[in-house]
This record gives structure tokens, C-alpha cells and sequence, in this order.
């Protein structure tokens, strides 16, 4: 009865292998049905190409160091951020940056099981040291997310909720303004196109400590736009965790 079992798990495997293909997010090839079940979504040889951001890294916005001997990057030693401190998994380079854009413009969310699990599994213990009441995702404006079908963001966060088993709400932050991509400004225009295009309509009083999920930190204006209205309503620590982080300034 147990080979039978087997044989037949074997088939629908392959079956699922052909029909609904899970793809490596760095090189789009197959990755097996079996690999999946062991909560592995990358290819052994692309993984060893990801840049990871290992210690030392900034001890604000996580950008990876040259220097040991330092605590805060540029951008963080010259700027003082809303937030308290956040995680990046990867840097934003390479075939990462390839990956991240296929995620926001080719719909290829299924990528996000793979960064988001590393993230868990990576700095899973250190996300639950902040004690964070809720996952809160960067929100994108509602028109851009309607033609777009979905916000990574979002997709990101409600993965990483499940994840690290933290209460996910997408009903707290909202974005006000169709504001300009944020990779085509420089850092000054890039705060001031995020400049009050953030409001928060739930009453969030009870909350005291939560995380914004977004898909990319650079110069952290958009997390910081975030984090200014939550602060305002009362928010006491506010985290981030991105999937990269680019150079900024």
C-alpha cells in the first residue's frame, strides 16, 4: 500500500512539475516539485551568486560596510531617519535587481516565497526581538495598483506575516498621491515627492511597535514618509524589512 502511495505521489509530482512550474527567481529555470517541498525555491548555482548582506552592515538601514570599525553607512551618518532600525536580505545588484523588477513589472510574485523565507530563516530571530504588534506594507496608490493587479509590497508582507506568524494589516496606511517612481529622482526630490502622500484612517492607538514590508530601500525617503504619520498617530518603534537595498546617495 505504501509503494502505491508512493508511485502515485511520484506521478502528480511530475504532473505538477510539467503543468504549474515553480521558477527559480534568479535564472526562471524549473525548479523541481520535490525541492519545492523542502521549502527550497533556488537553484543550488544561482544561490551561490545572490549578494546576501552579511555583518558588518549599517546598524540603521542595513546597507552592507566596507569598514568594521564603522556603525552607520553615509546616507544613515548624514541623515536622521523616523524609523528605528531595519533589515535588507540582499543587495540591489546584479541578478537580484533583475529578479525584484520581474517581481514589480512581470507579475512574477511567486519570486517572494523564496525572499521572504530566507528572510524568516536568516533574521527571523531578530524581527521577533522588536516585538512588533503588525506587518504594515508599503501601500501603492490605489489606481496604479488597480492597473498593475497588485502591490509586491503587499504580496511581501502577508508571505512574511505567515511566515514569522505576526499579525498582517493592509488597512492601516494608505497612499494619498500618485507620486513618481522614486528610482528616477535624486534623494531631494525623492523626499519631497513622498511628502505627505501617506495617511492612516484605522484607529491605530493600541499599536506601539510595528514593521513596513517594501520590495526596495535606497535613501529611505519612502520609509521614513511612512513612518511619519504612523508616528504622528502615536506609534512609538517603527522597523522596515526590504527584500534590497541599493547605494543611495
Amino acid at each position: 500500500m505504501g509503494e502505491c502511495v508512493n508511485i502515485i505521489d511520484g506521478i502528480i509530482d511530475r504532473i505538477a512539475d510539467y503543468v504549474f512550474p515553480r521558477r527559480c527567481p534568479i535564472c526562471d529555470g524549473v525548479i523541481k516539485i520535490s525541492e519545492v517541498k523542502k521549502k527550497r525555491y533556488v537553484c543550488n548555482k544561482c544561490e551561490a551568486e545572490i549578494p546576501f548582506i552579511y555583518e558588518p552592515r549599517c546598524k540603521k538601514c542595513s546597507k552592507p560596510l566596507s569598514d568594521n570599525r564603522l556603525e552607520y553607512c553615509y546616507d544613515c551618518s548624514k541623515r536622521k531617519h523616523k524609523y528605528n532600525t531595519g533589515i535588507a536580505l540582499v543587495e540591489h545588484k546584479g541578478p537580484v535587481r533583475k529578479s525584484v523588477y520581474a517581481i514589480k513589472y512581470k507579475n512574477r510574485r511567486e519570486y517572494l516565497d523564496y525572499y521572504m523565507s530566507e528572510i524568516a530563516r536568516l533574521h527571523g530571530d531578530a524581527i521577533q526581538e522588536w516585538k512588533a504588534q503588525v506587518i504594515i506594507p508599503v501601500p501603492m496608490y490605489r489606481k496604479k495598483q488597480i492597473k498593475r493587479g497588485f502591490n509586491q509590497a503587499d504580496e511581501a508582507a502577508k508571505r512574511l506575516a505567515d511566515y514569522l506568524g505576526i499579525p498582517y494589516n493592509d488597512k492601516i496606511l494608505f497612499r494619498t498621491s500618485d507620486t513618481r517612481p522614486q528610482k528616477e529622482l535624486s534623494d531631494k526630490e525623492r523626499r519631497k515627492n513622498v511628502e505627505n502622500a501617506f495617511h492612516i484612517e484605522e484607529n491605530i492607538v493600541k499599536l506601539r511597535k510595528v514593521i513596513l514590508v517594501d520590495d526596495i530601500y535606497t535613501t529611505g525617503s519612502t520609509i521614513d514618509a511612512c513612518a511619519k504619520v504612523l508616528k504622528d498617530k502615536g506609534v512609538e518603534d517603527i522597523y522596515f524589512i526590504t527584500i534590497s537595498i541599493g547605494d543611495g546617495f
